[in-house]
């Protein structure tokens, strides 16, 4: 994620503590109208912080052609600002462990070829006091009150680059997923086109209006030769 714009913005209170509930939501994953496999987002609170995991992993026709099992589990501090990060991914022939230490006003990104048994790329860069991995930055999106037409600042960093990413509140949306049909707001994360990732896209959430702020839809819409990556939220436990 990132960005930094002169827009009409919404200051977001992150110093206040905050506890979450524990939660395991489930997303469908669809590519062209195709079913492209499942996500899973585990939420779980300690005294000591919170702890957010996703699992992402293909499924038949796009699993074919290009195999992906990822796990991802990132620390929060009782502020929601990221602590460490941990990535194991297999996408493809390629088997990597990423891990993102953030302390202080530094974080290490160490990324390793678990094929090779190298190191495939260090890196440490100076950040904020307190900066959002992407699931952080949706959580604390989860959070928020936003005016339509608005924008937010999220100091957001997945290691490799940090920036002042915008977020902007967009529409109000009927939205049926197999968890049901919900009243949104969608929102668009200004995190590609050489922001915090290379390839040109655009990235939109809808969440629901009611109490639980529900992220029931998340969209990645990619040039036309490469399609739309649909998540719609399937379950919510408990």
């Amino acid at each position: 994620m990132k960005l930094l714009f002169v827009f009409a913005m919404v200051c977001v209170p992150t110093a206040a503590q905050t506890t979450l509930p524990a939660e395991k939501l489930s997303f469908k994953v669809e590519w062209r109208m195709v079913n492209a496999g499942t996500a899973v987002v585990t939420t779980n609170t300690t005294p000591t912080g919170t702890f957010l995991q996703m699992h992402l992993h293909s499924a038949g026709l796009v699993s074919r052609l290009f195999k992906v099992n990822d796990n991802y589990t990132v620390t929060l501090n009782e502020k929601l600002c990221a602590q460490s990060s941990k990535l194991q991914a297999e996408e493809g022939d390629k088997r990597r462990e990423s891990t993102v230490v953030w302390k202080g006003t530094r974080s290490r990104y160490v990324e390793k070829d678990l094929l090779k048994g190298t190191i495939a790329l260090e890196k440490e860069l100076e950040v904020s006091a307190c900066v959002h991995d992407i699931l952080g930055a949706l959580t604390v999106l989860r959070k928020q009150t936003v005016e339509l037409g608005q924008d937010f600042i999220l100091p957001v960093s997945d290691g490799k680059k940090f920036v002042q990413a915008r977020i902007q509140a967009q529409e109000k949306e009927n939205i049926r997923t197999p968890a049901g049909q919900f009243t949104t707001t969608r929102y668009e994360a200004f995190l590609f086109n050489d922001v915090i990732y290379k390839r040109e896209a655009r990235l939109f959430v809808w969440i629901s209006d009611d109490p639980r702020r529900l992220p029931v839809q998340i969209q990645v819409k990619m040039k036309f030769h490469i399609g739309t990556v649909t998540l719609q939220l399937d379950k919510v436990e408990p």
